[in-house]
């Protein structure tokens, strides 16, 4: 079994401030690459066992379909259980950890069931620490420029 796609980032925020974007399931297309649109986020979110129901793709090819939340431990982890069928599911957990007066953020992805899994591959290694770089960086965005 091979380990998960995993990159880092040094946010210039708090902890607290990474959080208040990470909690907040409506700006998961802010960030998220591939999310398209938000339908539904569960009251509680991201309690564990909650749910954000999201469209990802580009239209004509929108998937729906959930992500569940795992874990979450305000200002330190978020593990996920993000669904887009038919394509699979993957568990991607991310850490939060104070450096200074910013936030160490790494993200980690592993796929779980369905083709994702199945091709687990070098390639799909890249192309997820590519994906997750990028959605890195967004969320970086969305924490530097709230108020």
């Amino acid at each position: 079994m091979s380990a998960p796609a995993a990159v880092s980032r040094l946010i210039a925020g708090s902890p607290a401030k990474v959080w208040e974007v990470l909690s907040d399931g409506w700006l998961y297309t802010g960030w998220v690459v591939g999310a398209a649109h938000i339908r539904d986020v569960e009251s509680g979110w991201p309690a564990a066992g909650t749910r954000l129901h999201h469209s990802v793709g580009g239209w004509p090819f929108l998937v729906s379909d959930y992500t569940t939340s795992l874990e979450a431990v305000p200002e330190q982890r978020l593990r996920l259980k993000a669904r887009a069928w038919p394509f699979g599911e993957a568990e991607v957990r991310v850490e939060l950890e104070p450096e200074g007066s910013g936030t160490t953020v790494s993200m980690f992805e592993k796929p779980t069931a369905g083709p994702g899994k199945w091709l687990h591959n070098p390639l799909q290694q890249r192309v997820l620490v590519a994906r997750n770089k990028e959605a890195l960086a967004r969320l970086d965005s969305l924490v530097t420029r709230r108020p």
